[in-house]
């Protein structure tokens, strides 16, 4: 059961780009959570799956050299989700920005490639959670990554609102 927690589902026994699959596996769960209809249901599911996240992945890597190994996808998830957050926020909320599905699923891909590159790069302070040697480091680099990537969705959103 852990090991479908981890790889999410068993997609990040991708052959490449393991990570890459998870979040992308993520998109689905997200987009069901958004149209059933509040856009703080990925936050708590983010929680939620941070915590099932940190468990299944300390189980996975107990007695094991590599603490991160890449199969272990479920931190993409959470990330991915938290990335999520003002694009459904947006979609469902604000007054400028009345999304058709089309326009949902633009900013969703560009929150996912926000998401990609900051868990990708490893700015700081993602780098800092990634050296942590424990199934917490696993998940929390990604869910720092998340925020960073909400940010500039966020900001996104703060610029279009300009024009």
């Amino acid at each position: 059961m852990t090991r479908c927690i981890a790889t999410w589902f068993y997609s990040g026994l991708a052959p490449r780009a393991p990570g890459t699959f998870g979040s992308l596996a993520a998109l689905p769960f997200a987009y069901i959570l958004h149209m059933l209809g509040q856009w703080w249901w990925l936050g708590i599911a983010a929680i939620i799956v941070f915590f099932i996240g940190w468990w299944a992945t300390a189980m996975e890597t107990k007695g094991k050299d590599d603490h991160d190994p890449s199969e272990i996808v479920i931190d993409e998830v959470a990330g991915q989700w938290i990335a999520l957050i003002p694009v459904s926020f947006a979609a469902s909320y604000h007054p400028d920005f009345p999304f058709s599905h089309g326009e949902l699923l633009i900013y969703s891909l560009i929150a996912f490639a926000l998401f990609r590159l900051f868990d990708i790069a490893k700015p700081f302070p993602v780098s800092w959670a990634d050296n942590k040697d424990t199934a917490f480091g696993v998940m929390m680099d990604d869910v720092l990554a998340g925020i960073m990537a909400a940010i500039c969705i966020v900001a996104l959103f703060r610029i279009q609102d300009m024009f």
